[in-house]
């Protein structure tokens, strides 16, 4: 693993090797999750009583769906009430990952269909973790994230949990991630090592701060746990640095 001391609330290395999920995965990428964990005390903003974390990338393909689904069972490992949303609602993947039906979902709320208690999302796995898949697709997605009703739904859904994790489509592909950003505490960017395009990622972030969206921070996946890895951090680190850390304006 790589991580700067003095960059860790900002980029998170996740060295990420399998594309299992939660229980199944190997110990190294377990404990990288862990440690993701860990360093989002450091980045969330004091005082808030349910984060609302969104989880995105610049392009598809990067592995956000597997570290929102890792990241929210690890907060709900720690005890933590977690609920995990697949806001992806053009190619949702959340629910063939965990094998489980697609819905009902995020849309049927959007819809106004409030028959569904929060407990059908409930998983077998930790009687803690709720996960809410996206529903039937909808026409108009990035309207529907942008609505008051979906402002609704999360203020409410806040009330009952720790954290709130929203897996998002990737910023460079449609705009859905940006309209959801505003009823968001802040966001997590995926790269995957030697697949993420640099003017792709340059491009995430320069949309990402043109919108005011709180990046809480990066993680690498599928990096390669060897010498080098410092280097390839560098390497993409320099573009959160470029839009995140030069004026302060998100330096936590």
């Amino acid at each position: 693993m790589a991580i700067k001391k003095k960059n860790s609330r900002s980029f998170f290395d996740a060295v990420v090797n399998k594309k299992t999920l939660h229980k199944n995965l190997e110990f190294t990428a377990v404990e990288q999750y862990k440690l993701l964990r860990a360093n989002l005390s450091f980045t969330l903003p004091e005082g808030v009583k349910c984060p609302i974390i969104g989880v995105t990338s610049s392009m598809r393909g990067e592995g956000k769906s597997t570290t929102a689904i890792n990241l929210s069972y690890v907060l709900a490992e720690s005890g933590k009430s977690v609920l995990l949303i697949d806001g992806d609602l053009r190619i949702p993947s959340v629910a063939k990952k965990m094998d489980i039906s697609s819905s009902p979902g995020l849309t049927d709320l959007l819809m106004g269909y409030e028959s569904h208690q929060m407990g059908v999302f409930k998983t077998s796995l930790l009687e803690n973790w709720y996960v809410m898949p996206s529903g039937d697709l909808p026409p108009n997605p990035s309207e529907l994230l942008g609505s008051r009703r979906m402002e609704s739904i999360l203020r409410l859904a806040a009330e009952k949990f720790d954290y709130i994790i929203v897996d998002l489509p990737p910023v460079n592909v449609v705009s859905d991630a940006l309209a959801i950003s505003k009823y968001l505490t802040g966001m997590i960017v995926v790269i995957r090592e030697d697949y993420t395009e640099k003017k792709e990622l340059e491009a995430c972030f320069r949309q990402l701060k043109l919108s005011n969206v709180n990046v809480l921070g990066c993680v690498m996946n599928e990096a390669e746990n060897s010498n080098g890895t410092h280097s390839r951090y560098r390497k993409y680190s320099k573009y959160y640095r470029k839009y995140y850390t030069s004026s302060g304006t998100h330096q936590k």
